[in-house]
């Protein structure tokens, strides 16, 4: 997985258990969970480069959709009050897309 050696199984696994259910994902949570918010910058920006699937230097709203896929490709899309909430919350300069020092900011928050 493009993730290994940023994050283990088990640290994927706490934070998409904890946003099983539809409209139950927290930003916050999730990246408390996944261990994500206490990575280096630099694991960090590799993680945004996972996300960032078009390799625009973006994360937009549709590949916020697959959010939790970039983690596991099994599991659920993020439903649209879900994804409009994280783009909200990361999108600080209302571009309407997260560029990698909102996702720094995002997760380190």
């Amino acid at each position: 997985m493009a993730l290994a050696g940023i994050l283990t199984d088990a640290e994927i696994s706490a934070g998409l258990q904890s946003c099983q259910a539809a409209d139950s994902f927290n930003h916050k949570t999730f990246f408390a969970k996944t261990g994500m918010n206490s990575k280096s910058d630099e694991q960090l920006v590799q993680v945004f480069e996972v996300l960032d699937q078009d390799k625009s230097g973006f994360i937009e709203e549709d590949e916020l959709i697959l959010f939790l896929q970039g983690f596991s490709e099994g599991a659920r899309v993020l439903t649209d009050r879900e994804t409009k909430t994280f783009l909200q919350a990361g999108d600080t300069d209302g571009d309407g897309k997260i560029g990698v020092d909102e996702f720094l900011a995002l997760v380190r928050n």
